[in-house]
């Protein structure tokens, strides 16, 4: 691979490095033809903000700033597949999910990171330490994350049923936007009663969801529902702060970080009373809050 940060629309050879690296937003390219969309804002300890599905980096607004603003070096990039970032056919799986990971933190030359995960972001923070030895990474967050093993299986009875990840797949090929409609109501804790966002906040989520390819929307929901973290999640030896809400109707905080937060020894685990899954918004300024005292721990 040759030099691998790159700007849009502009060839490798008319910037040298040092001038893509002071870029706030460029490209830098993981693969044989994927490029990922990057943000990079600020100065200090880097901290890099992983969105969840099937959403993109544009989900951390509230936090970027926030953590911009008391003196942190902001990372946010889209996934393979959503966003601004390329759409290819396949590697949607988390090991190329997390090498992808990787090639930022190393080509961004990146040290004393953090790495916070959103829902499934929190796949890629363990795959990370599994697969790369946590290689310059010194804490790590796991919010509403879907670790360590979402599906229903002989020895994890509690887990989700099989058919529910196949009927959500059916109703995705059938009306995606239709699925990611109703998916946002639930995701945010939206009901008669119930409105923590406002109709366009919602719909602004639900387009930034339907920007992600087809194909990486299922392929993704398969290896959340799917992959199994729980041999991996004694791999990380750094702190961890894990936060989950206990109103989460799309990961239950039973059958994630309730289990996490006993098989991570060095964790914080704060538990948001009431808060749905999608508490980056619902519960910002708390998490904020939350997320700098961590930092500066």
């Amino acid at each position: 691979m040759e030099n691998n940060l790159i700007s849009p629309g502009i060839s490798l050879k008319d910037f040298d490095y040092e001038v893509n690296k002071s870029n706030s937003d460029k490209y830098i390219e993981t693969a044989k033809n994927v490029k990922l969309y990057v943000r990079d804002y600020g100065k200090g300890k880097p901290v890099i903000l992983i969105h969840g599905w099937p959403l993109s980096n544009e989900m951390w607004e509230y936090q970027t700033e926030f953590l911009v603003q008391n003196n942190y070096r902001v990372i946010a990039y889209d996934r393979r597949g959503f966003g601004k970032s390329s759409q290819p056919w396949d590697g949607y799986d988390y090991d190329t999910l997390t090498d992808d990971l990787s090639e930022i933190i190393e080509q961004l030359q990146l040290e004393d990171v953090t790495l916070v995960g959103f829902s499934m972001g929190g796949g890629e923070v363990v795959r990370y330490f599994s697969r790369h030895q946590g290689k310059g990474v010194t804490k790590a967050a796991l919010i509403s994350s879907i670790i360590p093993f979402l599906a229903k299986t002989e020895d994890n009875p509690e887990g989700r049923p099989k058919e529910k990840g196949e009927s959500s797949a059916a109703a995705i090929r059938e009306d995606r936007i239709g699925f990611l409609d109703n998916f946002g109501k639930i995701f945010f804790g939206v009901n008669i009663i119930n409105k923590p966002l406002s109709t366009p906040l919602l719909e602004y989520y639900r387009n930034l969801c339907s920007v992600a390819s087809p194909r990486a929307t299922l392929q993704c929901a398969e290896s959340l529902n799917n992959t199994d973290f729980r041999d991996e999640l004694h791999t990380i030896k750094v702190p961890t702060l894990i936060i989950h809400g206990t109103d989460d109707k799309n990961v239950p905080i039973e059958i994630s970080s309730e289990k996490t937060a006993k098989a991570i020894e060095n964790n914080t685990f704060i538990v948001y009373e009431g808060a749905p899954h999608g508490l980056f918004y619902t519960e910002k300024d708390k998490l904020n809050k939350d997320l700098l005292e961590f930092l500066n721990s």
